[in-house]
């Protein structure tokens, strides 16, 4: 004799040690914070803007070769103390070669440019040779900078239609509005600090965009699966399940990430310190906004089980079944 299992309050048909955890239950109030923070966010980007970097404003990059090794830091002293504005120095694979960048007037030559280098990174008992001097126009910045934008918002786009085909549409302006939320957060933060923004920055973002939509998509399937497999609950319940059930793997996911970036925060010097920052910011956003964003805006729309059910046409209906013999 066999007994029907019926849902419950605590298991809804899941084994007993297996509770679900009501995410649900303060959807309202990180709904008020993150449209606060979303906010407070803009408010910076448009009062204080992006500091934006070499990158984005034009500059000049040349090599040095040193006879002996030397800190990149004092490297990066001598080109203050001779008048260099916010220079960058790093280090490329030995204590001995570097690469500078740093702002430069517009009206000086590359020939002064290089002179005014050589002087100001010269250093006592240590002859330096600069080379491979170039040079990026603010005009190619702001068009790098305009491009870097629409590169961004072309993502968006895709991943719309994307989760729009493979999901429910519902669930798809839940995820854009998600991903959104991650870059308003981050560019935030790096307005409200001035923390320098350069390609290595926008890579983060786009890297933050692929974390969050894996996350999404992970969800998203879940959920799906989940209305078409649980009946007699509600569509909250279904959620909350589907929630529990991907929050082992996205914890899992969440703190390999973050052990990579934490070490390149710390490890990778000043080439991937931005970078890092962005990605660490980025983790814990865009685990949040998968959450209580994305399925939480699906969820607010009225997303339930006749969403993921393919409907039948009215001229299909009534039509008797064939069977071939």
């Amino acid at each position: 004799m066999t007994t029907e299992m019926t849902p419950n309050e605590k298991s809804y048909g899941r084994s007993d040690d297996e509770k679900v955890i009501d995410f649900m239950k303060v959807a309202k109030p990180a709904a008020i914070l993150s449209i606060i923070l979303s906010i407070v966010s803009v408010f910076f980007l448009a009062t204080k803007g992006l500091n934006l970097g070499l990158d984005f404003t034009g500059g000049i990059s040349a090599e040095l070769n040193y006879e002996q090794g030397v800190k990149a830091t004092d490297v990066q002293q001598a080109l203050i103390q001779a008048g260099f504005k916010e220079p960058v120095v790093q280090n490329l694979g030995g204590e001995r070669d570097l690469i500078v960048r740093t702002a430069a007037e517009d009206s000086a030559s590359m020939e002064n440019v290089q002179a005014q280098i050589e002087k100001a990174v010269t250093l006592p008992n240590n002859p330096v040779k600069v080379s491979k001097v170039d040079s990026v126009g603010s005009q190619v910045g702001k068009d790098l900078f305009t491009r870097s934008g629409g590169a961004l918002a072309l993502a968006l786009v895709l991943m719309l239609i994307y989760v729009t085909i493979r999901f429910e549409f519902k669930l798809a302006v839940g995820a854009v509005l998600s991903l959104f939320h991650d870059i308003i957060m981050i560019l935030g933060f790096y307005a409200l600090f001035q923390w320098p923004f350069d390609l290595t920055v926008l890579a983060a973002l786009l890297a933050v965009i692929g974390f969050s939509l894996n996350d999404n998509i992970v969800v998203s399937d879940r959920i799906r699966e989940n209305f078409r497999k649980i009946r007699d609950v509600t569509p909250r319940d279904v959620i909350n399940i589907s929630l529990t059930e991907t929050l082992r793997r996205t914890i899992h996911t969440s703190m390999t990430l973050l052990l990579v970036v934490v070490a390149m925060m710390v490890m990778g010097g000043d080439g991937l310190r931005w970078f890092s920052v962005a990605m660490f910011i980025g983790v814990f956003v865009g685990t949040y906004s998968s959450i209580y964003i994305a399925t939480a805006y699906a969820l607010w729309r009225g997303l339930d089980r006749q969403s993921f059910v393919v409907q039948v046409k009215p001229e299909f209906e009534g039509e008797e079944e064939v069977q071939i013999p």
